[in-house]
């Protein structure tokens, strides 16, 4: 007999194994000669917060806001349009488009709703989430993708 007090938590997903080895040792290759003062450990943990949050868009009804550091590694990602391309028609069944516009606040919430929304979304899709990669006052205020995920282009260079 169990105790109805004990709840059985699901192991949370690695959204780096959402691809391949070498694509992911490829996307870190790229941030760490764009950003180099980023090691290569936090750029391997960067990708698979920016697949995690790319999950999250496609899990999500309601519309999402990467963080500043999260969008610079979804750039890298898109510069790989097959890669890109083949890993939204996998996992998704579709292309989830990085489109720049912009989030009503009254609407959707300023940025720290967006944030918070963004990585309770993360997490209800089972995903893990790592905090270093959505610090509480980077969000911007426009929106990027088909679920209206935001970033703005006019963000600090990723720090380590």
């Amino acid at each position: 007999m169990t105790d109805a007090t004990t709840s059985t938590k699901r192991p949370l997903i690695d959204a780096r194994t959402l691809i391949s080895d070498d694509m992911r040792a490829t996307l870190v290759s790229n941030m760490c000669d764009k950003f180099p003062q980023v090691t290569e450990e936090k750029a391997d943990r960067g990708v698979g917060q920016m697949l995690a949050f790319l999950a999250a868009c496609d899990y999500s009804d309601r519309p999402l806001s990467p963080s500043p550091l999260v969008d610079d590694f979804w750039h890298a990602f898109l510069l790989h349009t097959k890669a890109y391309r083949e890993f939204c028609e996998t996992n998704f069944g579709r292309f989830l488009d990085h489109q720049p516009g912009y989030l009503d606040p009254e609407e959707h919430g300023g940025g720290k709703a967006l944030r918070a929304r963004t990585v309770d979304s993360i997490t209800l899709a089972g995903y893990e989430i790592d905090m270093e990669f959505w610090p509480e006052l980077d969000l911007a205020h426009c929106s990027q993708c088909h679920a209206n995920c935001s970033d703005s282009p006019n963000h600090p260079p990723a720090r380590s």
